[in-house]
């Protein structure tokens, strides 16, 4: 019988130090969920994925990254070293190389990761920077670490490319490759929105980074009230729309804020966060996904 996955969180960092961002054993850490995993190991055998990858990755290396240099705003230690610093912090945590980081001009709140294994980079819209404070924009820039850190990047860098194709040309060409990946990229921001928490240490920042983007008001933030928020999600379970879903990159938000609770249960989490476990012990990751498989299911 093999031996169960470490929960030490800090050990398991402290191995991937000496690797490279997403590195050997990429796809196999201890946080990450687990039909992530399972659905990029299927990718390798899938031909409509491997096709589309390598055309993806070579555009890319050809055109997207002197558009951005040209676009965009170099993060540094000389230009915006505070959030260099919490980048690098997010790096640190995950252990991992500090990612290259831009400021993308957009009215918009969002980041996003791209490249490749060997060159990431992560975008963050200026709206973002001007609504979140710094231990939010840490959630959200350790999320996109954690896309880094799970070799999510080549699949992400393809999936942006193929809507973009599916938006100019004809859609059904791109969808043998396209609706795999979609199901994909839902189950890799559990993953995400995990790596974000382990980098602000702080699941209540974290679900408040996360609820920011549906709202996108100063206005509304200080009235929000999450609960109520994550009652929609009881209302539109048996509804029709919930179909719809199928069809996008992201989970609805309020099934990933509720993902994050459960997996602010974890031993994993709590070790890590330094939250006292009140004499019980936290989840093991095992049941953590298996009770987000049931709620990103609808079981739930």
């Amino acid at each position: 019988m093999a031996d169960a996955p470490t929960l030490d969180f800090n050990a398991f960092v402290a191995r991937r130090k000496a690797e490279r961002a997403g590195g050997a054993t990429a796809g196999e850490h201890d946080y990450s969920y687990v039909l992530d995993r399972q659905t990029r190991a299927t990718f390798e055998s899938a031909k409509p994925i491997e096709l589309a990858v390598a055309s993806t990755v070579r555009m890319y290396k050809q055109v997207w990254r002197g558009q951005l240099l040209g676009s965009a705003v170099k993060v540094g230690e000389r230009q915006f070293p505070r959030i260099q610093k919490i980048a690098a912090g997010c790096a640190e945590t995950l252990g991992i190389t500090t990612p290259q980081v831009y400021i993308v001009n957009s009215p918009t709140l969002n980041a996003a990761t791209y490249g490749t294994d060997e060159e990431s980079f992560i975008m963050v819209h200026s709206a973002l920077v001007d609504h979140y404070s710094d231990e939010e924009l840490r959630t959200v820039i350790g999320h996109e670490c954690g896309h880094i850190h799970n070799s999510h990047v080549v699949y992400l860098t393809t999936l942006h490319y193929l809507k973009m194709v599916a938006s100019a040309f004809i859609p059904w060409i791109v969808y043998p490759a396209l609706i795999p990946l979609n199901a994909w990229s839902r189950r890799a921001e559990i993953t995400c929105d995990r790596a974000g928490m382990l980098c602000s240490k702080n699941d209540v920042i974290a679900a408040r980074a996360l609820t920011k983007l549906v709202l996108g008001s100063r206005k509304l933030y200080d009235e929000f009230n999450l609960d109520a928020f994550l009652e929609q999600y009881e209302e539109g379970k048996d509804t029709i729309g919930r179909y719809m879903e199928a069809l996008a990159s992201h989970p609805y938000l309020p099934k990933r804020v509720l993902a994050m609770r459960v997996f602010a249960e974890s031993e994993l989490y709590r070790k890590h966060a330094g939250v006292g476990l009140d004499g019980k012990a936290g989840l093991s990751m095992t049941e953590v996904d298996d009770r987000v498989k049931a709620l990103l299911s609808g079981d739930a």
